[in-house]
């Protein structure tokens, strides 16, 4: 990586982690600090609460996206954080459900992943972009394992409405850092074409990639559905259950190692499938594991997935930049977003219908059968190619100072 490279990798993974650090700590008590307020005994309107947020970012990322590439990246980025921050505020001013359902609302209004995936797409070289997207992801990974030993210690002695405060302020440095320290967004032609929606939604290799991301934030979210259960049962209370996640989620993160060799190598494409198929192997595991769960297999199996999920986390947002059409990058990021985003909540809402129905088995059949799908339709797909010359390099450096 060129030192303007690195300095927008850098800059970029430090706004996706605090802002996820932010939303992760207040996950896992959620439920249990939401049945304090007014309404909170209806399972129903907690489960909207916390779903909310995935719902209204899902809509409005094709929206911040599109006008990232019309209005600028960094402008729509900032506008998203000062929304975001807004809502954060709010709902640690709540004094009820409702209100607690309205200023997760307006926490997801914010919806810059989408344009912050752009930037840090805009800043980097192809060859390089999966390390950079790398380090976002593993930035990501961090702060889940982060909030899952902090939240419960935070929650203790702030509260909920504390833990909404910290992530407000925690938007509001991110602003100081796409003002301050991410270099400047490279300048839009003036007679650039402007992306159309039409033009993305027609693109089939991204239509391959929205798709596996659907699914696997869908499979994600399902399976945390099911998973904290089956840990109590093979006999790990709930406060420990962090030293399952915490190790697992770590050392997956050397996995990640071995992508960059191999895509300079030229097997992106192998390695793409090779942790689809792992995923898809854990489902199965978990299906069979479900029966009489025991600690050293669950853990097993979540290592697995979280070096399959890592390697996919850092590949996927790296081919859909790559993939889309430059002048309509923001729109194509805005859709992948979006489909991340309802993956998120059908994962929860439908994951929850299916414990509830049909139990933690056919919870991970129905995850194995679509990560199955996925293989399928990721199968016929071929890594970009193309690698910009030492003067262009040059000249990037050059812009970006």
């Amino acid at each position: 990586m060129t030192p303007a490279e690195r300095r927008a990798s850098g800059s970029l993974a430090t706004i996706f982690a605090a802002r996820m650090l932010g939303l992760f700590l207040v996950l896992p008590v959620f439920a249990l600090e939401a049945a304090r307020y007014p309404g909170g005994s209806d399972p129903a309107l907690v489960g909207l609460a916390m779903g909310i947020y995935g719902l209204t970012q899902g809509l409005l990322q094709i929206p911040f996206g599109m006008a990232s590439d019309r209005f600028g990246r960094k402008r729509v980025i900032v506008i998203g954080l000062l929304v975001f921050a807004a809502g954060s505020f709010l709902a640690a001013s709540a004094d009820s459900l409702w209100g607690l359902i309205l200023g997760r609302s307006l926490q997801g209004a914010g919806a810059v992943s989408a344009a912050v995936t752009a930037l840090l797409a805009d800043q980097t070289r192809d060859e390089v972009r999966t390390k950079a997207m790398a380090l976002v992801g593993a930035s990501i990974g961090l702060m889940f394992a982060l909030s899952l030993v902090a939240a419960p210690v935070l929650a203790g002695s702030i509260g909920l409405a504390g833990l909404f405060a910290v992530t407000g302020v925690l938007a509001l440095a991110c602003i100081a850092v796409v003002l301050w320290w991410t270099p400047p967004a490279p300048g839009q032609q003036v007679n650039a074409p402007r992306g159309r929606l039409s033009e993305v939604l027609n693109h089939a290799p991204l239509l391959r990639l929205d798709v596996g991301v659907f699914v696997l934030h869908a499979v994600q979210l399902a399976m945390w559905v099911a998973i904290p259960a089956l840990l109590v049962q093979a006999g790990l209370g709930k406060d420990a259950h962090w030293q399952i996640y915490l190790p697992t989620v770590l050392v997956s993160f050397f996995v990640m190692g071995i992508v960059f060799p191999l895509e300079r190598r030229g097997y992106l494409r192998a390695v793409f499938l090779v942790a689809i198929g792992l995923v898809l192997l854990v489902q199965i595991g978990l299906l069979f594991a479900s029966r009489q769960p025991g600690i050293a297999a669950l853990a097993a199996l979540l290592f697995f997935f979280f070096c399959g999920f890592n390697v996919l986390e850092a590949t996927q947002p790296s081919l859909a930049s790559r993939v889309a059409p430059k002048h309509a990058r923001g729109a194509a990021l805005g859709v992948y977003n979006t489909l991340q985003s309802l993956g998120f909540f059908a994962g929860g809402a439908v994951g929850g219908w299916l414990a509830k129905n049909v139990g933690a088995q056919g919870l991970f059949a129905a995850c194995a059968a679509l990560m199955g799908l996925w293989l399928v339709v990721a199968w016929p797909m071929r890594a970009p190619h193309g690698r910009k010359t030492a003067e262009e390099v040059l000249a990037d450096e050059a812009q970006a100072t």
